[in-house]
């Protein structure tokens, strides 16, 4: 019997769990949620969670959306890694 490939491992709709790293710096964690909730309308921002690095230097934001489609996501994802100051997005 052969493997057929599934075009995406997820099953939608699902929790995904977003890693936004980027410069510190005033206002970066408020446009992260700006983003999210654009194309999540129903995410929750006081889920949030921040971590800064060692150094302080840089901030990780997470988030943990409702994602409805791979669609979704990739267009989520285009738009964070386009927002300056954004260095990874996982």
């Amino acid at each position: 019997m052969p493997l057929v490939a599934d075009s995406s491992l997820l099953a939608f709709p699902c929790d995904f769990p977003i890693k936004v790293m980027g410069r510190k710096q005033p206002g970066f964690a408020q446009a992260i949620t700006d983003i999210v909730l654009k194309h999540a309308p129903d995410f929750d921002p006081a889920t949030v969670a921040m971590r800064p690095s060692r150094q302080g230097r840089y901030l990780s934001v997470t988030c943990v959306v409702r994602a409805s489609s791979r669609e979704q996501l990739d267009a989520l994802y285009r738009e964070l890694c386009d927002y300056p100051g954004v260095v990874m997005v996982l």
